[in-house]
């Protein structure tokens, strides 16, 4: 009897192929990796989270479309993949932070946030009739611990970073922020280093109306976006390039 193709194994989330593999969480990295770039990047007192929507038609409200969410007062998140799937993640996310803030009085450190968010991806892997969720998200925070930020893949790992990507360009960002990022970075220099890596990994085909940047300071703990008159003084409006 011949041992079974490699296919044999891509149908079931919970079986594992002869070599370890799981495949269905695999392509759902697969997913994420043509998902639009996103970055984050701690600076020296806080940190902040851009993506670009990349909007190509004129007939779509660019404000409808929603890649960065607000969790909590002192917390948010950016998502590249599946956004239907980051939206049920972030309900998820929610209803944990206001949990926190009821049974504890307090808001919900990051980490622990992190934590329950990947225990609900891990969960996906391990069950039949599920699929893994096709969506990474970095998560950023300010708690009593200082700024911290996360990414997550949908195995339900996780890490803490201090600068990193998700999306098709994560690659070519990761390889700029190991040579120009630096954890005592000016908030205005980390704004355009967000924007330079969004650009490059975009192939300077960015759009000025689908950029957005949310930060967040260790000394308001408020998640909030960065007003485009702001950021416009900051690196500058540069229009669309024609196709």
């Amino acid at each position: 009897m011949y041992p079974p193709s490699a296919s044999a194994y891509d149908r079931a989330t919970t079986v594992f192929s002869p070599d370890g593999r799981l495949f269905q969480v695999e392509y759902a990295k697969k997913a994420v990796e043509k998902g639009t770039t996103a970055v984050g990047l701690v600076f020296n007192g806080g940190g902040l989270i851009a993506t670009d929507k990349l909007i190509d038609s004129k007939l779509v409200n660019v404000k409808s479309v929603e890649k960065v969410f607000k969790i909590d007062e002192h917390i948010g998140a950016v998502a590249s993949g599946l956004v239907a799937d980051a939206r049920k993640l972030i309900d998820h996310a929610r209803v944990e932070a206001q949990r926190e803030r009821v049974v504890y009085g307090e808001c919900i450190p990051v980490e622990t946030l992190t934590r329950s968010i990947c225990d609900l991806k891990q969960s996906y892997t391990q069950y039949g009739g599920v699929r893994p969720f096709g969506v990474s998200l970095i998560i950023l925070g300010v708690d009593r611990t200082g700024t911290r930020m996360f990414e997550t893949d949908p195995s339900g790992a996780f890490s803490e970073v201090y600068a990193s990507a998700i999306g098709q360009g994560k690659s070519t960002v990761d390889e700029m922020f190991e040579s120009k990022y630096d954890k005592n970075l000016k908030f205005e220099d980390a704004v355009k280093l967000a924007v330079k890596a969004l650009r490059e990994a975009n192939k300077n085909n960015s759009t000025w109306d689908g950029l957005e940047v949310y930060y967040i300071t260790e000394k308001e703990k408020k998640f909030k976006e960065l007003p485009k008159g702001e950021l416009e003084k900051i690196v500058g409006k540069t229009k669309r390039r024609s196709k």
